[in-house]
């Protein structure tokens, strides 16, 4: 399929190593995938799912011990420590490599390696990358056609002599937990992965490339891959501005990434538009502005909580070409089931762990809590028109959020550039579940980035500083929000959901220059009036609530804000002076 010999002299390395009985070429045909998933099938790895209501739908089931990241098992592999920085876990690469290759050594004996060329970004785009996975596994390659650009036209992308590709490497093995690493070596442009079999951990053009390793290209090629959704709304008179947001997780990014505009809105003409969910590739275009692109081809969403009230675009997106992961199977109609999708639990039905389940309240959960489907994009009812347009969308504001009960305000937008790096590198959340340990601590991640910053986290503030500087007065807005302030007994004031488009109209008139701004000790905000209340049971008064800022909670923020700063041997002084700005205006 190639003559790129950068490409066949690395293969055949490996081949050398992992010893495979047979190794097939993907092409992304669609012969050649419905031939692997019938293989799958024999195998029982896939169960097919009911053709008239999931057409193209599979069930796809872990091992127990195998159904998410693992943070601690996951490695940066810099030559020099410096370089990984006190948020990743550093493993020397030469000792990486030669851990590695004991266990990856004659790991493929018995089976095939399959070779999948796939494009993170549109096929001829200047944002794009081109990666080659190895792995024995065809789950992934399944999943890698839903996520990816897959095939012949990802090597015609990278051309017959580039050596530009990232090198990924998987192997199952033994799905052994206490021997499961997931390494990323970025100078080497290389990420190798064993005994795992889950998403998250084996599609290594995910999170692995299209933020670890990703991050770190863009901090050397002057361009930024970051944990963001990007969304556009369009005004009645076909204008669309687009927006880009980060939040860590259990803060509504799915939700408001797939948007759908409340009644008031609705009714007026205004669309909200879908180009991504996750992951933004950011550059600088010919005119001097931010513009981004999605570098995925699909969502692979968390199942459990998705369900018609909630997201009911993300639903749709999964009805039909999509591998369910995790999940209840439901007998009685050969479909799937989880935790949140209706009241309706089905009483004859196996779940994730492959056990009879009959639904009842008094059992233990059918689908695990992290459940996924790996759905195609194309699927999405909202998705943006622009999804395909290799040259990405321009950027009008990016949006920071968390989730707080009483100390940030529902949106406020930063002085300037160097603030809004400053209000993104605090970002915070407050854990909200006993199960995850004391609730109400807050948990520092700053621009969702924590886990997948591939270099050291001070370098990479270093860089939003210096993409500042590049973009000058063409730079985006920054904004922070949080839907999830509460009153004295612990519920929700503001409605969230479709009706946090309310907040995003004032954040695009005020990049238009269409509304005005109060200045507060932490950042410019609204003017009560100003946030659209019509057809909410809330007053003016309740958003005047919701957009206090309690001077004695923000001096206590501060020292936490010390506390995680002094984590950082590279912190850029920009940041250390706009702490002692906000010290000095709190009073």
């Amino acid at each position: 399929m190639t003559q790129n010999k950068n490409v066949l002299n690395w293969i055949e390395k490996i081949k050398e190593l992992v010893n495979p009985d047979k190794v097939v070429w993907i092409d992304g045909s669609e012969e050649q995938l419905k031939a692997i998933s019938a293989e799958s099938e024999a195998a029982g790895e896939l169960h097919r799912l009911n053709e008239e209501l999931l057409p193209g739908c599979f069930l796809h089931r872990t091992k127990a011990n195998d159904v998410a990241r693992v943070e601690h098992r996951t490695f940066i592999c810099s030559r020099d420590k410096n370089d990984c920085g006190p948020t990743n876990n550093w493993w020397d690469p030469k000792e990486a490599y030669a851990t590695l290759g004991e266990l990856f050594k004659n790991s493929y004996a018995g089976r095939t390696m399959y070779v999948i060329p796939y494009c993170m970004g549109q096929i001829g785009s200047e944002f794009s990358k081109v990666g080659i996975e190895l792995t024995d596994s065809r789950y992934v390659v399944l999943n890698m056609d839903i996520m990816t650009r897959m095939g012949r036209k990802a090597l015609e992308q990278l051309g017959g002599e580039s050596d530009d590709f990232v090198r990924g490497l998987h192997c199952t093995a033994d799905i052994d937990e206490e021997k499961r690493y997931i390494c990323q070596f970025p100078e080497d442009n290389a990420i190798w992965s064993i005994n795992s079999a889950y998403g998250g951990n084996v599609l290594l053009g995910k999170k692995c490339f299209a933020l670890r390793i990703a991050s770190y290209q863009g901090k050397n090629e002057g361009w930024m891959a970051e944990h963001m959704l990007i969304l556009g709304l369009e005004n009645p008179q076909g204008e669309v501005n687009y927006v880009t947001a980060a939040f860590p997780s259990a803060c509504g990014k799915t939700n408001l990434a797939m948007l759908i505009p409340p009644e008031v809105y609705k009714k007026q003409g205004y669309k909200v538009w879908c180009v991504g969910d996750d992951i933004s590739w950011l550059r600088i275009g010919p005119d001097g502005r931010l513009w981004a692109v999605n570098p995925e081809n699909g969502f692979f969403g968390v199942a459990p909580g998705t369900n018609a009230k909630s997201n009911f675009n993300a639903l749709e997106s999964t009805k039909k070409d999509t591998i369910f992961t995790n999940v209840v199977l439901n007998l009685d109609n050969n479909t799937v089931w989880w935790e949140g999708l209706d009241k309706n639990p089905p009483k004859k039905a196996i779940d994730w762990l492959g056990q009879p389940w009959d639904g009842s309240t008094a059992s233990a959960k059918g689908a695990h809590p992290n459940s996924r489907f790996t759905a195609p994009a194309k699927n999405c009812p909202c998705i943006s028109p622009e999804f395909d347009n290799p040259a990405g969308v321009p950027v009008s504001a990016i949006i920071f959020g968390g989730r707080r009960a009483k100390t940030a305000p529902l949106v406020y937008q930063s002085f300037d550039w160097q603030h809004g790096v400053f209000v993104g590198s605090t970002m915070a959340s407050e854990t909200t579940a006993a199960a995850a340990g004391a609730v109400g601590v807050v948990r520092r991640d700053p621009m969702a980035m924590l886990p997948f910053c591939g270099y050291h986290m001070g370098d990479y503030f270093g860089h939003w500083l210096e993409m500042g500087k590049k973009l000058g007065d063409k730079a985006p807005k920054i904004f922070n929000v949080n839907w999830f302030r509460t009153d004295d007994k612990g519920n929700f004031i503001w409605p969230g959901f479709g009706d946090n488009m309310r907040v995003l109209m004032w954040i695009v008139d005020r990049c238009a220059g269409k509304a005005g701004a109060l200045e507060t000790p932490v950042g410019y905000e609204p003017e009560p009036e100003d946030i659209n209340i019509e057809g909410l049971d809330i007053t003016v008064d309740t958003v005047r609530d919701l957009l206090s800022v309690d001077p004695e909670l923000w001096r206590a923020e501060l020292a936490g804000i010390k506390e995680f700063y002094a984590k950082f041997d590279r912190l850029p002084e920009e940041l250390r002076a706009e702490l002692a700005k906000l010290e000095e205006r709190l009073g």
